[in-house]
């Protein structure tokens, strides 16, 4: 019995290491990286990075494209843009998500996250659901794969109860340094995320970054 309570205990521990070892932990950033600067960060442990595409002034970011590319020659394993829209703006969803689209030209990038955030960026929640429904109609029709950043802190006054967006993989948000779900409650009409936010605004490398994580 006892070999027995000890096999179990160290399946356990084994079980365990795998599922460690199986998560992957990777940045986000806003600013412009280096090579050198992401090959230090794939050697402090980070494996992916999300790069900013559009900025919240209505605008694609200058240093986007560099910055994929620097972040796909320090060797991440996966490299995402996410777009910070700019309801306010004029612009019409459609013509934002073709500027943050077209600016990236034919790099070589995996998901196209809209970050949905800041209230003080929007408009009324009707107003809200109806351009987000377009700039994903719009961001599907050009063939990129969509997912959508948020919390549900942010989701509730920007967007209130509407769902229109859950058939998309959600990347959620909460500060807790705590890298799984386990603190998880559904909303928006997302029953499971697929990416987590856990720690914001710190430097690693000289560089600022989220830090974010994956099962």
């Amino acid at each position: 019995m006892a070999r027995f309570v000890a096999w179990v205990a160290m399946l356990l521990v084994v079980m365990a290491v795998v599922r460690s070892t199986e998560a992957t932990v990777g940045v986000d950033v806003s600013q412009a990286v280096s090579t050198s600067g992401f090959s230090c960060l794939k050697n402090s442990g980070f494996h992916f990075a999300v790069v900013r595409a559009y900025q919240s002034t209505g605008h694609p970011d200058p240093n986007a494209v560099q910055t994929v590319r620097n972040a796909w020659a320090a060797g991440m394993s996966h490299v995402d843009v996410y777009m910070f829209p700019c309801p306010q703006c004029g612009k019409s969803a459609s013509q934002q998500v073709d500027e943050a689209i077209d600016a990236l030209g034919g790099l070589s990038y995996g998901m196209f996250w809209f970050d949905i955030e800041g209230p003080q960026y929007w408009r009324d929640q009707a107003f809200n659901r109806e351009w987000m429904a377009s700039a994903l109609s719009r961001a599907s029709a050009r063939g990129v794969k969509i997912g959508v950043y948020t919390s549900a802190s942010q989701w509730g006054p920007i967007m209130g109860g509407w769902t229109g967006a859950s058939g998309h993989p959600l990347w959620y948000a909460h500060y807790d340094d705590n890298p799984s779900f386990s603190d998880f409650s559904p909303f928006g009409g997302w029953s499971r995320p697929n990416i987590k936010q856990y720690a914001g605004d710190d430097t690693v490398c000289g560089v600022g970054i989220d830090k974010n994580w994956y099962p």
